[in-house]
């Protein structure tokens, strides 16, 4: 089978303890860079971004931003569609103060501003564990919601309550605004996705990510070994507030342009990207990826064969969606815990073993 390591061999720590320790693996890795970076935006065009690659990409940020926060140290949260809220509008307001800085820095800045409300509201964290969490952060997601409809300073005084972002560019090519090119505003999202991944998983794999796993499994014995259970668990709200407020403003600015909190960040948000991590896999950035993708292409398959070649009413079609969701939600809590990302790991490992799978 093609699926081997014999041969392999490591002379170091540093090469034993990588990321794609597999040579296939790497190989599989930097093809998949060079395709998404090099052939796919040739192939873009308007349905393809819009249906398909902006929201998996976006998704796929905040899905990593919660995972840090759910999957690796152990901390629920339903505020994400909150969160995203508080990037987005923290980027409307700076592309509208600063127009003469540059929209990619706009875009951090946000994601830092977002960073400082998860730690605001990750305190509750250091008293309250597990439903009482979550129910916190629940109430931070209707505090944001309500916050941003209710001041008109956060929407510039506008008449009719949205956002919309101005037309900015960079390197003289449009982002934001109703001149942007598919090829671009994928580009700039898979930029921003990739710094994420890279960052989460070297924060994940370093002493930082070992702190938040040691208060995941057991937050007492963490904090009698030295985990400072203080700094652990804000970091996590940081880190994971700064990817969710990255992915709102992305989400704001380049894929919709114009929002209204209500209707673009309300509690589905937050369900929807929880749901994400749940199917994709817990503690795994694969897994964000996974989650991501497969909620973005679901919609689409069940369009393109229940709506575009039975015949299905559409409402049908989007019911059949939820159950679908909810169907997969039960029976991978269930029977596999760590989601999609924990099949492809076991299917990896039967391939390495081939003929003789255990």
């Amino acid at each position: 089978m093609f699926y081997r390591e014999a041969g392999d061999f490591k002379t170091t720590y540093a090469a034993d303890s990588q990321t794609f320790p597999i040579k296939f693996d790497r190989i599989g890795y930097y093809i998949a860079l060079i395709v998404a970076f090099c052939v796919l935006p040739f192939m873009m065009n308007d349905y393809l971004v819009n249906a398909i690659f902006l929201p998996f990409l976006i998704y796929a940020i905040a899905a990593i931003g919660l995972n840090i926060l759910v999957g690796y140290c152990g901390q629920v949260s339903l505020g994400t569609g909150g969160f995203m809220a508080v990037g987005a509008y923290a980027c409307y307001k700076l592309m509208t103060s600063f127009p003469e800085v540059n929209i990619f820095i706009h875009i951090v800045l946000a994601g830092g501003v977002t960073a400082l409300v998860g730690v605001l509201f990750g305190l509750p964290s250091l008293r309250i564990k597990g439903f009482y969490l979550a129910v916190a952060t629940l109430a931070a997601q209707f505090f944001l919601v309500w916050l941003f409809n209710r001041v008109p300073w956060f929407y510039n005084y506008s008449a009719s309550g949205q956002i919309s972002a101005p037309e900015r560019t960079l390197f003289g090519i449009a982002i934001t605004g109703p001149n942007t090119q598919p090829w671009a505003v994928y580009l700039f999202c898979l930029v921003f996705l990739v710094i994420s991944a890279l960052i989460a998983r070297n924060l994940t794999r370093g002493s930082v990510g070992r702190k938040w796993m040691a208060i995941r499994d057991m937050d007492i014995a963490a904090e009698i070994i030295g985990v400072d259970p203080l700094k652990a668990k804000l970091s996590a709200f940081a880190v994971s507030s700064f990817f969710v407020g990255i992915s709102g403003a992305l989400f704001f600015a380049v894929y919709l342009g114009a929002v209204e909190v209500g209707e673009a960040f309300g509690i589905q948000k937050s369900f929807l990207v929880l749901f994400m991590v749940i199917i994709g896999g817990l503690g795994s950035i694969f897994g964000s990826f996974a989650g991501a993708a497969f909620l973005v292409l679901l919609p689409v398959v069940l369009k393109l064969v229940g709506v575009d070649m039975l015949g299905w009413p559409t409402d049908i079609v989007a019911h059949f969606q939820l159950v679908i969701v909810g169907a997969l939600i039960i029976v991978f809590l269930i029977l596999e815990p760590h989601g999609l990302a924990q099949l492809w790991r076991i299917t990896k490992e039967k391939l390495r073993l081939w003929p003789f799978p255990h």
